[in-house]
């Protein structure tokens, strides 16, 4: 036999005791109701306090008039926050379909004005679930972690560019999340921190421990802020820069007249025209020095 919803909400990370603003159940009493155990599978860590989440989805901005896309919603505590800061509608993937009943509550709270779709994100075409959309489009979620970067590197490449989203408010694993921020010269330097940087200006905006998901992932978690730059310079394709940063941090203890030589045959021509010196390795390079790599490529000087 099922408990009823209690009253108030436990918010663990803050210690205080109050009832939901929205008038829906408690996000554990959701959860207990509809019997949604987080499933490791699906990458899934539920975020129960609403604090956060409110504090999630106001880092959107102005939430008149905008759609949010929402990943990974779960039982809808993101959701929920992104309702109550004034979002006009969001559009929802999720690949659980045991949520339906948590997601359907939500949404006859806010009639027409929750698009769940029971979907693989990775599989999703983003602009046709946006297609009537008026007003601005945002991205917010707490991605599942097994998807998340290969999420992140799509929303990314998107073309053409400027992209359909004006902001990405995102939750990562601690470690992915500096790797995205990281600057040249630093360990966590790569692949992600060139393309990140080059269409985005990305800053973390708020750290959080394990304890403040349900269950408790392994690692601390950390919101990235992205904001497109209309035009990236140097003006490179997209995947031009994929190829070179490939090469170059696949390779990236060796000097880059070695880690080139999968990309083309004369590395030191490339190099030279670039104005970066041979010995030089990848983690010392800036993102405009790929980017410029990058640029050389796509006008097909590169020594080949």
């Amino acid at each position: 036999m099922k408990r009823p919803a209690p009253p108030i909400r436990d918010d663990a990370a803050s210690g205080t005791r109050s009832a939901p603003p929205d008038g829906l159940p408690p996000l554990r009493s959701v959860i207990e109701d509809h019997e949604l155990a987080a499933k490791r599978s699906l990458g899934q860590n539920f975020l129960l306090d609403l604090n956060i989440t409110r504090k999630i989805a106001r880092a959107l901005g102005d939430m008149r008039g905008r759609t949010v896309v929402e990943v990974g919603p779960g039982p809808g505590g993101l959701t929920r926050a992104l309702f109550i800061e004034g979002a006009e509608r969001v559009v929802a993937v999720e690949r659980d379909a045991r949520c339906a009943s948590a997601l359907n509550q939500i949404a006859d709270l806010y009639p027409g004005r929750l698009d769940a779709h029971f979907a693989d994100a990775l599989e999703a075409d983003w602009r046709a679930l946006i297609r009537a959309t008026q007003g601005p489009v945002s991205i917010a979620a707490n991605l599942p972690y097994n998807v998340a970067t290969q999420l992140l590197v799509g929303w990314l490449e998107t073309e053409p560019w400027p992209p359909w989203y004006d902001r990405m408010v995102l939750m990562f694993q601690r470690e992915v999340a500096e790797r995205i921020v990281a600057v040249p010269g630093s360990k966590a330097y790569g692949r992600l921190s060139v393309l990140s940087q080059w269409r985005t200006r990305a800053r973390i905006i708020m750290h959080l421990p394990a304890e403040a998901f349900t269950p408790p992932p392994k690692v601390a978690s950390a919101v990235v802020e992205f904001v497109p730059i209309p035009l990236p310079q140097p003006a490179c394709n997209v995947k031009t820069l994929a190829r070179v940063t490939a090469a170059a941090f696949g390779q990236r203890r060796k000097m880059l007249r070695q880690s080139l030589k999968g990309l083309v045959a004369m590395p030191e021509l490339l190099l030279a025209q670039a104005g970066i010196a041979p010995t030089e390795r990848a983690e010392r390079l800036t993102v405009e020095d790929f980017a410029r790599l990058a640029l050389i490529l796509d006008r097909g000087a590169d020594g080949a």
